[in-house]
C-alpha cells in the first residue's frame, strides 16, 4: 500500500497529467472537426457488435503477416485486459490491506492467472516488435527514399516506435516485478500465477523491507508509466488504439471500398471540387492519419510502389499525422488553412500513379482509406486547376463527343454484333435481362471477341435479352477516377435517366468496371438496379442446364486473373472459377488471388495514359505472376484486363494465351 505522502503525489501527478492530455485530445478534435461532413452516429450501434468481435480477435491484423500479427496481438489482448490490471493495482495502492481479486475464489484465481499470461504475452511482443523494428529492420518496414515522406516522419517513426516500446516494456515488466516482490515478501508461490511465482523465488534472498520498497517502485513505474505517457499519447502512434474502433464504427456506409462521394453539380454552393488542402478532405480522411499504425501494409500490396512508382499510400497517411502532429497541425486546429497537400502529402506523380485498385482499403487493418484521399486531389487538379496527364485528353474528349473514351460514333456501336442475333430494347422493349455491353466489348477489336462469345452463349441458352445499342454510352468509370467528376455526373446523370425509362429487372455486364459503376455508384442519382457480371450468369445458366458444355480439352491448365473491380470492390471470387470447373478445365491459383489478387494496371484511368515512371510495369509484373503457375492459359473477366494482360502477353512471346471467360465458355458450348 502506498504511504499517505505517495499517495497525494500521485493523485498530484494524474491531474497534470489528464490535464495535458486533455490539451492534446481537443487539439485533434478541433482538427477532425475540420474536415468535411459530420459523423453518422447511429452508425455505431449497428456496427458495434461487429467492431467489438474485430477488436476482440484482430481479425483484420491476421490477413497477413502472421508473425508480426500474432506478436501485435499479443500486446493488444494484454492491453485491453490491462484496463482491469490497472484498476487492481491503483485500487491496491490505495486500499489498506486490499488484494483485488485474492480471496475472491475460482474468479480471482483465473484473474490472477490471466493477469500473469497477458502479461508475459505483451512482454513477448513487444521484444519481438523491438528486434524486427530495430535490429532485423525488413524493407516492409520503411519506404523507397524516391517515395514523398516527410523528413520529420523518417526519423520519427524510429523515435515514436522506441518511445512506445519503452513506455510498454516498463509498464508491464514494472506490474509483474511488483507482484512477484509481494509474493516473495509472503513467502509464497502462486500456483495461479507461474511466472511471477518463478520470478518470485529469484528473489528468496532478499530481505522484507528490501521487497516491500521494491513494490512501491514498481508501483510508480508501473502506473506512474501511464501518467507520464498520456501526455505524449495524442501525438503517438499508440493512439490507434483509440482511433482504429471509432474509424470502424463511424466510417461512412459505402456500397464497396471503391464507391467515390457523390458531388451535385446542381448544388451552386459548391466552391471546392476535390480536396487541395487538408480542410477539403473528409472528417475520416483526417482522423484516418490518427488511425494509421504505421505497418506499411498498404505500401506492401500496392501495384504502383511494387513496380517501382513513387506512390507509397502509407507515406500520404503518415505525412499528414507529422503535419498534424507539429506547428502546422497547432495553426490548422486552430483554424489556419493547410498547406497544399501536394506541398507535404504526396507528389503529384504519385497521385497520377494510382491505379484505384483498392488494395490499400482491402488490407488496412484499421480501416483507412489512402485510395479516396488520391482521388479526391484528382478532382482538385481536374475540376479547379485544369491540370491532369496530356493523354487522358482524348479520352474526355471521346467520352464528351462520342460517349466513349475511344471516341467511337454511337452509331458503330452495334458493328460487333454484325452477323448474330443480338436484340435490341426497341426490338425486345421487355426483356428478362438487359445486357449492359460497355464501350470496350462494342468497340475495341480485341474485346468485341468476349461479347461476340457471350452472345453465342446467351443465344444457345434462349434466354429474353435485349441490349441498349446506339443508346449506350460509358458509365463514366474512367472519368470519374481520373478526377473529371463533372463529366462523370452528366454521363451517370443520362444513364440513370435511360435506365429508369427501360426499367430492366435485371442487367448484366462483362465489364467489372461498368458493374460496379452501375451498382455501387448510380444509386446516388436515384438509379437502383440488380446487376451481375457475365461469369455469375453463365453460372446460372449452366446450373438451370440452359447450356451444356463438351470437355475437348480437360488437361488444359488455365490461372484466373481477378479483376480489381470484380473481386476485391464486388467481391465476385467464385463464379468465374464455377465456370471455368464447368468447362472441364484445371484451375491453378496465382499466390495474389481473390480480394488479394494484384493489379493489371489498367484501373484508375491509368489505361487512357502512359504510365508513371518505375522499375517495370504493372501488367507486365501480374503477367509473370501467371506465367509463374506453368498454366498455357490466362483467363480473365475484364476488357481493361484482356487489353493490358494480352499486351505483356505478346511482349514476352504470346506463349500464355489470354482469353476471357466467355471465350472459353463459348467455346465447349454444345
Amino acid at each position: 500500500m502506498l504511504t499517505l505522502i505517495e499517495k497525494i503525489l500521485f493523485v498530484v501527478a494524474v491531474l497534470v497529467s489528464l490535464y495535458f492530455t486533455w490539451q492534446g485530445v481537443q487539439r485533434i478534435i478541433r482538427i477532425i472537426g475540420r474536415g468535411r461532413g459530420k459523423p453518422d452516429w447511429s452508425l455505431a450501434w449497428k456496427r458495434l457488435w461487429d467492431v467489438i468481435i474485430k477488436v476482440g480477435t484482430f481479425q483484420p491484423v491476421f490477413r497477413f503477416r502472421l508473425g508480426p500479427s500474432l506478436l501485435h496481438a499479443l500486446i493488444g489482448w494484454g492491453f485491453l485486459y490491462f484496463i482491469l490490471v490497472n484498476l487492481a493495482e491503483f485500487l491496491n495502492g490505495y486500499i489498506p490491506g486490499f488484494r483485488f481479486a485474492e480471496n475472491a475464489g475460482l474468479i480471482g484465481n483465473l484473474y490472477r492467472l490471466m493477469a500473469d499470461i497477458f502479461g508475459a504475452g505483451v512482454i513477448i511482443g513487444i521484444l519481438g516488435m523491438v528486434i524486427r523494428r530495430f535490429i532485423v529492420r525488413p524493407p516492409t518496414l520503411t519506404t523507397r527514399e524516391s517515395t514523398t515522406f516527410d523528413t520529420r516522419a523518417r526519423t520519427g517513426i524510429r523515435r515514436d516506435s522506441a518511445i512506445v516500446a519503452t513506455f510498454v516494456l516498463v509498464h508491464v515488466s514494472a506490474r509483474l516485478m511488483g507482484e512477484s516482490m509481494y509474493l516473495a515478501a509472503e513467502g509464497m508461490a502462486d500456483a495461479w500465477q507461474p511466472i511471477a511465482s518463478t520470478v518470485a523465488g529469484l528473489m528468496s534472498g532478499m530481505s522484507r523491507t528490501g521487497l516491500e520498497i521494491g513494490q512501491h517502485v514498481s508501483f510508480w513505474f508501473s502506473l506512474g508509466a501511464i501518467v507520464a505517457f498520456l501526455p505524449y499519447f495524442p501525438y503517438s502512434k499508440h493512439i490507434h488504439l483509440f482511433f482504429s474502433p471509432i474509424n470502424y464504427l463511424l466510417k461512412p456506409e459505402r456500397k464497396s471500398i471503391g464507391q467515390l462521394s457523390f458531388v451535385n453539380f446542381e448544388d451552386e454552393s459548391i466552391e471546392q471540387f476535390g480536396a487541395t488542402n487538408l480542410e477539403h478532405l473528409g472528417w475520416e480522411q483526417l482522423m484516418d492519419s490518427y488511425a494509421c499504425i504505421m505497418c506499411m501494409r498498404c505500401q506492401e500490396v500496392c501495384p504502383a510502389y511494387n513496380t517501382g512508382k513513387v506512390l507509397s499510400p502509407a507515406a500520404l497517411e503518415i505525412n499528414k499525422r507529422y503535419y498534424l502532429n507539429h506547428k502546422e497541425g497547432t495553426e490548422f486546429a486552430n483554424g489556419e488553412e493547410s498547406k497544399p497537400l501536394l506541398e507535404f502529402a504526396i507528389s503529384e506523380e504519385a497521385v497520377w500513379a494510382c491505379t484505384a485498385c483498392g488494395a490499400c482499403i482491402d488490407i488496412c487493418p484499421v480501416g483507412n482509406e489512402p485510395m479516396r484521399d488520391i482521388l479526391d486531389i484528382r478532382r482538385s487538379l481536374v475540376l479547379m486547376e485544369n491540370d491532369f496527364p496530356k493523354q487522358l485528353e482524348n479520352a474526355f474528349r471521346g467520352m464528351e463527343r462520342n460517349v466513349n473514351p475511344w471516341s467511337v460514333p454511337p452509331t458503330e456501336r452495334m458493328k460487333w454484333a454484325e452477323g448474330l442475333d443480338v436484340p435490341t430494347i426497341e426490338k425486345n422493349p421487355e426483356p428478362e435481362i438487359l445486357w449492359w455491353v460497355g464501350c470496350a466489348p462494342a468497340t475495341d477489336a480485341r474485346a468485341q471477341k468476349t461479347a461476340q462469345a457471350f452472345a453465342r452463349i446467351l443465344n444457345a441458352s434462349g434466354l429474353n435479352y435485349a441490349v441498349l445499342g446506339q443508346n449506350e454510352q460509358c458509365t463514366g468509370d474512367s472519368a470519374r477516377r481520373a478526377g473529371n467528376e463533372y463529366l462523370f455526373f452528366e454521363l451517370a446523370s443520362a444513364n440513370v435517366e435511360l435506365l429508369n425509362e427501360v426499367k430492366p429487372p435485371r442487367i448484366v455486364t462483362t465489364c467489372p468496371h461498368c458493374l460496379h459503376t452501375i451498382k455501387n455508384e448510380y444509386p446516388d442519382f436515384g438509379g437502383n438496379y440488380e446487376i451481375i457480371h457475365h461469369t455469375q450468369l453463365i453460372n446460372e445458366l449452366v446450373g438451370a442446364g440452359k447450356i451444356q458444355m463438351e470437355v475437348t480439352d480437360a488437361d488444359l491448365k488455365v490461372t484466373f486473373h481477378d479483376p480489381c473491380y470484380l473481386g476485391r470492390h464486388n467481391d465476385i471470387i467464385d463464379a468465374p472459377r464455377e465456370d471455368l470447373k464447368h468447362a472441364g478445365l484445371v484451375t491453378i491459383e496465382m499466390p495474389r488471388n481473390g480480394k488479394q489478387s494484384f493489379c493489371c494496371g489498367a484501373g484508375g484511368a491509368q489505361m487512357w495514359k502512359e504510365e508513371e515512371h518505375g522499375t517495370t510495369n504493372v501488367n507486365r509484373a501480374r503477367f509473370a505472376e501467371a506465367k509463374a503457375t506453368g498454366a498455357s492459359t490466362l483467363a480473365v473477366g475484364c476488357p481493361f484486363c484482356m487489353t493490358m494482360l494480352n499486351d505483356a502477353s505478346n511482349a514476352d512471346g504470346g506463349e500464355v494465351k489470354v482469353r476471357d471467360v466467355a471465350e472459353i465458355v463459348a467455346d465447349r458450348l454444345k
